[in-house]
């Protein structure tokens, strides 16, 4: 199995690791509709609506 043939610095070792801690917000956008957040290119959990037109029912129904 291969070893490593040099040291890999602090700086290096923490850049890839806050990569990995980043929260992955340019995938979350706001519903025309309803204004809630949802997933880009998802239908909107709470109302169901994408692209203009409703996909699916709404499962949470306000009481």
């Amino acid at each position: 199995m291969a070893s490593p043939k040099h040291k890999k610095s602090k700086m290096r070792k923490r850049q890839r690791v806050a990569q990995l801690e980043k929260p992955i917000l340019a995938n979350v956008s706001v519903c025309p509709e309803c204004g809630a957040a949802k997933k880009a290119h998802c239908a909107c959990p709470k109302c169901g609506v994408y692209n203009g037109r409703k996909v699916t029912s709404a499962a949470s129904a306000e009481k």
